[in-house]
């Protein structure tokens, strides 16, 4: 079931507090993980030390957070495949440019959103399930919880595939079974339907305008 604007938002924000909350004690040392759980759990700990490093910058500027996430986090997702699963069949009906228009201003709104997330949220900690995918098949989920003071535990998928140059990557995020990129399909192609797709790329560029700056 597609959720609303209001469950998005809040998806998001768990979303980036992936990466600003703690990690629990009961984690497994990296050598010990999987692949995947450890190159996870690597980003996390790069961006904890990097808002533990830069906290008085970030207080005078916070659009500092932008490029913390652009150099540490972005680099484990796959935009040109999130970017074809949020737009479903209308991937196949855009040209090359508004194909490459769009990952772009997509990658941007993620960065956007994390970062505000990251400046926001930073009460609870992450526990990592038993990680019992076979990584023959190239496709993995990285289970995990995000622990709250006060509240109950979220779980947490990351969809992770190894891509051709032997890296694993994310795809897709899901929060409660519900998954960031079938939210993003259905608002993406209600805004198309209504006025376009040129349209709808403009309206990600104007809203990432603060990323690019």
């Amino acid at each position: 079931m597609v959720k609303g604007k209001g469950f998005m938002s809040k998806l998001l924000l768990i979303i980036g507090a992936l990466f600003t909350v703690s990690l629990t004690t009961a984690m497994l040392q990296a050598e010990e993980q999987a692949e995947p759980v450890a190159l996870v759990q690597e980003a996390t700990e790069r961006m904890l030390q990097a808002l533990k490093d830069n906290e008085e910058q970030l207080a005078e500027d916070s659009s500092i957070i932008y490029g913390l996430v652009q150099d540490i986090l972005m680099p484990n997702f796959d935009f040109d495949k999130m970017s074809k699963l949020a737009l479903g069949k209308n991937w196949r009906k855009a040209d090359v440019e508004q194909r490459e228009r769009f990952t772009e201003e997509f990658r941007l709104l993620l960065v956007r959103t994390y970062s505000t997330a990251m400046l926001e949220y930073t009460d609870g900690e992450i526990h990592f399930l038993p990680f019992h995918d076979d990584l023959e098949k190239k496709k993995v989920k990285v289970r995990m919880e995000i622990l709250q003071s006060g509240g109950p535990s979220i779980p947490m998928t990351l969809s992770m595939y190894l891509n051709k140059e032997k890296a694993w990557k994310v795809y897709d995020v899901k929060i409660d079974g519900i998954s960031l990129v079938t939210n993003y399909r259905s608002t993406f192609a209600t805004e198309i339907r209504n006025d376009g797709m040129d349209k709808l790329i403009e309206r990600l560029a104007s809203r990432n305008e603060k990323v690019k700056a």
